[in-house]
């Protein structure tokens, strides 16, 4: 006996729903913080500044009761986009392109570098000033929505093994920041607090080896992780990449993902709202800057000139620098069709950090309403000096002899039959 059901829709790949996703999450982005720069600096300015700061905490609730809307964009809602950031990190490292070192070496090597060089010229510059070393990991971040979203706006002129290296740099990149904000933005620590977190940790992992794959065990975990993690005195987004770590995943080398993963069906179910709205009303709260009476002089401050150096300077330096003398030294191979200029644009396009640099501007600083104001300003600056430069050179780039050839196997290599594509030459 037939069924007259149709039989379930295959699952897309999720390296191009991410990437689909995530450009245009990125174009919304911009559009979000060019809304909040608007309204910051028009007559809703007020209105903008006490709907952020309005009381909506949990009465009774330790350590929510003081929340405001800001607080819970911050700390609430950021820790989703952080839960999306920690699986789309275990799925590269376990199913995808991260998957073995031969494949790690380029990325890996290219996002440290390119987090420890801006953060080395933002410390030559403000690190001698009083009060501004802990924003030395401001410029280390890279905002991958808002980059890909650049590179969308170059249509077929990207390469996609360009698209498919910013990712995996992004992703490294995210992880690190992670860790720095666990490491070193971590004032005081509730053992008690802590010790609830490790134990609820736990319980979830134990679900997760002992074949436990229904959704609803994770994310009731999942949201008493980020409790405890919030009492602790970590930051509370740090929450969301610990519980995808424990997530299960079925992995499907060479196919799409797997309809009894949970790791995929939450990254699927989650990643629209985290890229059409989490991530853009982060960046409608903590984009809005009063530009009124900024100057040259404002601009050349230390603050916001080591931040916008660190992102502008350090991330062309440090990625491009990575990448050439890991080919040129044998370490790693060149990009499938892209030519050298191309890679200069894309270590470019890495300068925007927007979404993470805010994020961390606002935790390196949080008794300093000022110095988080030129903190945005920095960021605002080299994000938007990055964006504009790195979409130039693409833009003007001559295409790889082999362009048309190399972008038609590689979309077959992450369309029906998966996404693990190869984005460098064979060695």
């Amino acid at each position: 006996m037939t069924s007259d059901r149709p039989p379930p829709a295959r699952p897309r790949s999720a390296m191009r729903a991410f990437l689909a996703s995530e450009a245009a999450g990125g174009i919304l982005l911009m559009v979000a913080a060019a809304a909040a720069l608007i309204v910051a600096n028009g007559p809703l300015a007020a209105d903008y500044e006490h709907l952020l700061h309005l009381e909506a905490g949990v009465p009774g609730a330790p350590g929510l009761e003081g929340m405001t809307v800001h607080h819970w964009i911050n700390d609430g809602l950021m820790a989703v986009f952080f839960l999306l950031v920690g699986l789309e990190i275990k799925r590269e490292f376990v199913d995808g392109r991260l998957s073995t070192w031969d494949r790690r070496r380029l990325p890996v090597i290219a996002a440290a570098v390119g987090m420890a060089v801006p953060a080395l010229i933002y410390l030559l510059l403000a690190g001698g000033e009083p009060g501004l070393k802990r924003g030395w990991a401001i410029p280390a971040a890279t905002d991958i929505a808002f980059a890909i979203g650049v590179l969308a706006l170059l249509g077929s002129r990207a390469p996609t093994s360009l698209k498919l290296f910013l990712t995996t740099i992004a992703i490294a990149d995210d992880l690190g920041a992670v860790a720095i904000i666990a490491l070193f933005y971590t004032s005081t620590i509730d053992l008690p607090a802590l010790g609830a977190a490790a134990a609820i940790f736990t319980i979830m992992y134990v679900a997760g080896k002992s074949g436990v794959r229904a959704l609803w065990p994770f994310l009731i975990g999942a949201g008493a992780l980020w409790y405890a993690v919030l009492l602790s005195g970590v930051h509370a987004t740090v929450a969301g990449v610990l519980a995808a770590a424990v997530i299960p995943i079925v992995a499907t080398p060479g196919s799409p993902d797997s309809e009894e993963s949970p790791l995929h069906r939450i990254e699927h179910g989650i990643a629209p709202w985290v890229a059409f709205a989490i991530v853009p009303l982060f960046g409608f709260a903590n984009a809005g800057v009063s530009l009124e009476g900024i100057g040259l002089a404002q601009l050349l401050a230390p603050l916001p000139l080591a931040i916008a150096a660190g992102l502008i300077l350090g991330k062309q330096i440090g990625i491009f620098g990575a990448v050439y003398l890991s080919v040129k030294l044998g370490i790693a191979s060149r990009l499938r069709g892209a030519t050298w200029l191309q890679v200069y644009g894309v270590a470019t396009l890495c300068g925007i950090g927007f979404t993470m640099s805010l994020f961390i501007g606002a935790l390196a600083f949080p008794a300093d309403p000022e110095l988080i104001e030129e903190a945005k300003i920095g960021v605002l600056l080299g994000s938007l000096l990055s964006a504009v430069l790195g979409y130039a050179i693409l833009r003007l780039a001559p295409l790889h002899p082999r362009h048309e050839a190399e972008e038609r196997l590689q979309s077959d290599e992450i369309g029906a039959d998966g996404d693990v594509a190869r984005n460098e030459e064979p060695r």
